[in-house]
């Protein structure tokens, strides 16, 4: 409900700003010790893209509610901000975009590592866990730029907003494909904020769904096995109908009005 969401945004503003706080049935405050607000900073960002990873990649609507909050925070601790970048780029290279090569000297296990990939005693996650974490992480950062805490005073821009997603988008299509990752983000990334790209960019939007369309799915399709078609034929399904209905709906989950009102 809205009304539990401005809770937990106060909460965290109230610690962050260095008022006491309760927490598991004690006080706490960033001032009882010298570096306690540097390492809030630290520990919060990380729990935001941690949240990313777990909540947001089994229950795909949850990525509105802590995007508001995330972006709302970062608004007014910059510092958060930065250090959610850092997190998200370290877990999702992806969300950067970057695709790291393989060096000479570096094993496989810490190029998997490098990738995105968990690896515990030496065993790599299956592909279908790795890519659900991975769209999970897409689709709170496609939220997160596209969203502000609805009680800010809305004065200046956002801290990072939907130009960041276009940058994000241009530079994807930039880049060679990768079977399966880049099919699925793109269809994740455009599923979350496509509508408000579309909105804010009208024209230029549809070119470059145009563009996607005509060259650069084409490139995905060239190097995708039989086993890896599924991301594409739904990227391929979302594109087509968009393109059709010259319309990309809003999403799933997305926060109306009403919700504050609960």
């Amino acid at each position: 409900a809205g009304s539990q969401l401005r809770e937990i945004f106060d909460k965290i503003n109230n610690l962050l700003s260095g008022k006491s706080v309760q927490s598991g049935g004690r006080t706490v405050s960033v001032t009882q010790h010298p570096q306690g607000l540097d390492f809030v900073y630290y520990k919060l960002a990380e729990k935001f893209v941690n949240q990313g990873e777990e909540e947001v990649a089994s229950h795909r609507d949850a990525a509105f509610p802590i995007a508001v909050v995330a972006s709302g925070i970062w608004e007014l601790h910059p510092r958060v901000g930065d250090l959610f970048l850092a997190h998200l780029h370290k877990k999702c290279p992806y969300s950067v975009p970057f695709y790291p090569a393989l060096k000479e000297g570096t094993s496989m296990e810490d190029y998997q590592r490098m990738l995105g990939y968990q690896v515990k005693d030496s065993k790599i996650e299956e592909q279908d866990h790795f890519l659900k974490r991975m769209s999970g992480l897409i689709r709170l950062y496609a939220a997160i730029i596209q969203l502000r805490w609805p009680y800010g005073n809305k004065q200046g821009a956002h801290p990072h907003g939907l130009n960041y997603g276009w940058r994000w988008l241009a530079q994807m299509l930039n880049m060679e494909p990768l079977a399966d990752v880049t099919a699925t983000l793109l269809f994740d990334f455009l599923e979350v904020c496509g509508n408000a790209l579309m909105k804010q960019y009208q024209v230029q939007f549809w070119k470059m769904m145009l563009l996607i369309r005509e060259d650069y799915f084409p490139r995905i399709e060239a190097i995708t096995s039989s086993g890896q078609m599924g991301s594409l034929m739904r990227f391929k399904q979302f594109l087509e109908t968009c393109l059709q209905q010259k319309e990309i709906p809003l999403p799933k989950g997305a926060l109306q009005s009403s919700f504050w009102r609960s």
